[in-house]
């Protein structure tokens, strides 16, 4: 009888692959604007002898998105974290805050007004 054909699996890359196959796949998962859903972002470097980078904005948008859901995994843990007293709770919350409101430069790719980032309201 023949021995079964051992096959090395890298864990880390199939757990990533499993997840962006998930997250596409998601119902009421983000979906991008009809009008930028082909379209290209092209970084052009000052100097015009350097080569640009071209990234499919759809590319780009899926990993804002997986940042996004980062940010909501660490609000969560920092908020159900034991240790943590409620003013170092509050310091680090006002961090994720900021970070959002980084983020809402990006809120023009979203097709939803609900799915995007919101920073503190009337705060810059």
């Amino acid at each position: 009888m023949d021995q079964p054909t051992r096959v090395e699996i890298d864990y880390g890359l199939l757990k990533r692959a499993l997840r962006e196959v998930l997250e596409e796949a998601a119902p009421g998962a983000p979906e991008i604007t009809p009008k930028f859903a082909n379209g290209l972002l092209i970084l052009k470097p000052k100097d015009p002898a350097a080569q640009a980078k071209e990234v499919p904005i759809k590319e780009f948008f899926v990993k804002i998105v997986r940042l996004r859901d980062q940010l909501r995994v660490l609000e969560q843990k920092i908020n159900a974290h034991e240790k943590l007293s409620p003013e170092d709770k509050a310091v680090m919350q006002g961090y994720i805050t900021r970070c959002y409101g980084t983020l809402t430069t990006f809120n023009v790719l979203f097709r939803e007004e609900r799915d995007r980032f919101v920073g503190q309201k009337g705060k810059d």
